[in-house]
């Protein structure tokens, strides 16, 4: 299990402007990731080092966003101001995640602009009104080249994460503790006993330490 990215839901003023805003502040500039067809979305993304990356999401005007869970929460969380919607772990065998939570996969694709499909399953439990927003487990499939986090340059990285929450409710959804999962990223547990959210995000970066909320 393998921590993939983190999940930033665009503000009001649009993907392009917060997408700027982040960049300015990571001192490095996002990229037009594309379309996720089957959930009414598109991203921008930002590439990090050791595997990783953040993507910023906005809705479309597309029927897809107001019927799929992910879209429905991407717009709630644009509404309320944008800030981050989640974070996700990869892992080789979905259907070990599906066993474990009784739970089946979903297949999500997202259309780059050069062409790209890029695909994969993915489980998740947006809605659930005991467990708010707990990690996406994804198994992707595509090959290593062409992942997310490919083309980074190595000057930014994940050094740890805020999120409220039960970490024994989050270890029993990973299946290990939240710290074995998110490896050499620190866990700092800012509300045991709150609904599951990531609440902010440090990075390093050539120009220091940032923390994005």
């Amino acid at each position: 299990m393998h921590l993939d990215h983190l999940s930033y839901a665009a503000a009001p003023q649009g993907l392009v402007e917060t997408t700027a805003r982040l960049g300015g502040q990571l001192g490095e500039e996002f990229c037009d990731g594309g379309v996720h067809p089957r959930f009414g979305t598109r991203n921008m993304v930002l590439p990090l080092a050791d595997g990783r990356y953040v993507e910023v999401v906005t809705v479309l005007d597309h029927p897809a966003s107001d019927k799929m869970p992910f879209g429905q929460a991407v717009r709630a969380r644009s509404l309320a101001g944008g800030g981050w919607l989640g974070w996700v772990v990869a892992v080789e065998d979905i259907a070990t995640v599906e066993d474990r939570l009784g739970r089946t996969a979903v297949q999500g694709n997202r259309y780059r602009p050069d062409g790209v499909d890029l695909r994969w399953k993915q489980v998740g439990i947006l809605g659930s009104p005991d467990f708010q927003q707990p990690p996406f487990a994804v198994q992707w499939e595509v090959a290593p080249e062409q992942h997310p986090s490919a083309a980074a340059t190595g000057q930014v990285r994940l050094e740890a994460v805020e999120i409220a929450g039960d970490p024994a409710l989050l270890a029993e959804w990973l299946g290990e503790p939240a710290v074995a999962a998110l490896e050499a990223v620190s866990v700092q547990w800012v509300a045991p006993h709150a609904a599951a959210a990531l609440v902010a995000a440090h990075f390093s970066t050539p120009h220091g330490h940032v923390r994005l909320i």
